[in-house]
């Protein structure tokens, strides 16, 4: 049997803000109706151009992961190219994103944190 990846579900105490943030990222539409689940206030989802779907899940007590702690672990992080690290930190910033690791300026990534705490990277490509 292949199973066929619908969508990658982030868990989050506020599913719709944190589907606009990755849609400030990475455009697309939020909350697109699609036969596959049901919007309301609990789940959201955020169809990206690339045909990739995110969907957000609310967590009454969600634990944010703690990045690089063992303790609370980053579970996954999403990795998103771009072509100019200090533009695309500016403008994850801006949207509402952490910095938990700047690194050097010859180094070729950065991890970050979403609103709800959930790591990720942007490496140059």
């Amino acid at each position: 049997m292949r199973a066929e990846l619908q969508c990658v579900v982030l868990d989050c105490p506020a599913p719709k803000g944190l589907a606009g943030f990755y849609q400030r990222l990475l455009g697309g539409e939020v909350d697109r109706p699609d036969r596959r689940w049901s919007l309301d206030a609990d789940w959201s989802t955020l169809h990206t151009p690339s045909g990739l779907v995110l969907a957000f899940q609310r967590v009454a007590d969600h634990r944010a992961p703690q990045w690089p702690d063992p303790a609370r672990p980053q579970q996954f992080h999403l990795d998103f190219g771009v072509p100019d690290l200090d533009a695309a930190q500016q403008e994850v910033l801006a949207a509402g994103a952490t910095v938990l690791d700047g690194g050097s300026a010859a180094r070729s990534w950065r991890v970050y944190a979403d609103p709800a705490g959930h790591p990720f990277c942007l490496v140059r490509h």
